[in-house]
């Protein structure tokens, strides 16, 4: 029996405008599930009874951040929405141009939003994958690898819908903002997830 939504997936495939990379970024939530498995092969484990309260916790928080990717990846094709409108807008007058980019300005910000949200929540979940790297059942390691290169795809691939949306913006300042966070993001998930990763890959190998 599967899980997966197919239908999701074709619509994904189709030629629709969405959904599209945000959405699929946003799956990224994946992540977290596959850190609620580690934790659930963690507690109740004698070996692991002095990190069992702050497993419980990270999984608690993981099952929080699931759920509202979740939410984002719906979240992302209502925001491209006023976009499309913005770009179907007349532009024939000095008024009607000026009013296209009234409402694109304020629609760009808006299509921002989500992908750069899903980048934040990315982060959270990665540095919780980072903890069970350490505190997680040994017997699951190699989960917590996939996980934490999961969510960097996820943080990387939202980005660029954050920077295919400050290259369509007049207020460079605006842009500039947006972009200087969805770098750091990306740096910062980025080495913790390939550190995370290498040193997971180099346990394994050496058993």
């Amino acid at each position: 029996m599967t899980l997966i939504n197919k239908d999701w997936f074709e619509e994904l495939s189709s030629g629709a405008p969405v959904p599209g990379g945000g959405g699929a970024s946003a799956m990224g939530g994946a992540a977290a599930s596959l850190g609620m498995m580690v934790g659930n092969l963690t507690v109740g484990k004698k070996k692991y009874a002095a990190v069992e309260a702050d497993v419980k916790e990270y999984m608690l928080k993981l099952e929080k951040l699931r759920d509202e990717m979740l939410v984002l990846i719906e979240k992302d094709a209502e925001c491209f929405k006023p976009l499309a409108v913005a770009y179907s807008l007349p532009s024939s007058t000095d008024d009607e141009k000026a009013e296209k980019e009234k409402v694109m300005a304020e629609a760009l910000v808006t299509a921002c939003s989500v992908p750069l949200e899903i980048m934040e929540k990315g982060l959270e979940i990665c540095l919780i994958l980072e903890e069970l790297a350490v505190k997680g059942s040994v017997m699951a390691i190699s989960d917590v690898a996939v996980g934490v290169e999961f969510i960097r795809t996820a943080v990387l691939g939202a980005s660029m819908n954050v920077y295919i949306n400050t290259k369509s913006m007049n207020d460079r300042e605006t842009a500039e903002k947006y972009n200087a966070h969805a770098d750091e993001l990306n740096k910062t998930v980025a080495e913790k997830a390939d550190a995370v990763f290498d040193k997971i890959k180099e346990t394994l190998k050496c058993r």
